[in-house]
């Protein structure tokens, strides 16, 4: 199974949002970028994802689950974008900055690191395993 990574401010949809949708999630919608597009053109249920806070916190806070696969976005006037749904899965222990993983040599070709403005994006086996290790996962 894949892994991602779901940007959102948390002063538009923040992780405490997420958390409260519960187990019937909710849509991941206005989406514009047809490499994120792509991204989620690919996922498949029950695939799983980081939560991250972008432009205020810098950080990923949780682990989302896909509950749905890929399908028009309501929000999309042009009808070329589509969304899925994510519920909750966990919380970080611990947050895990954008600072601490630019410092990790480990991580340096992450997407994240390399990509900043990509909204969805996968994340490798080995990159997951080590942000959950230092999210206290």
């Amino acid at each position: 199974m894949a892994h991602w990574l779901y940007k959102s401010e948390p002063s538009v949809w923040s992780w405490d949002a997420q958390v409260a949708q519960g187990d019937k999630g909710t849509f991941w919608s206005g989406v514009r970028n047809h490499v994120a597009k792509q991204n989620m053109m690919a996922m498949k249920l029950g695939e799983q994802g980081f939560f991250y806070h972008s432009n205020e916190g810098k950080a990923v806070v949780g682990i989302v689950e896909v509950i749905k696969e890929y399908y028009p976005d309501h929000t999309d006037e042009t009808g070329k974008f589509g969304m899925v749904d994510i519920k909750a899965l966990k919380p970080f222990k611990r947050p895990v900055t954008l600072d601490e993983i630019k410092a990790e040599p480990k991580l340096k070709d992450m997407i994240l690191v390399n990509n900043s403005r990509l909204s969805v994006q996968p994340v490798t086996d080995a990159e997951w395993t080590l942000i959950c290790k230092m999210g206290g996962l």
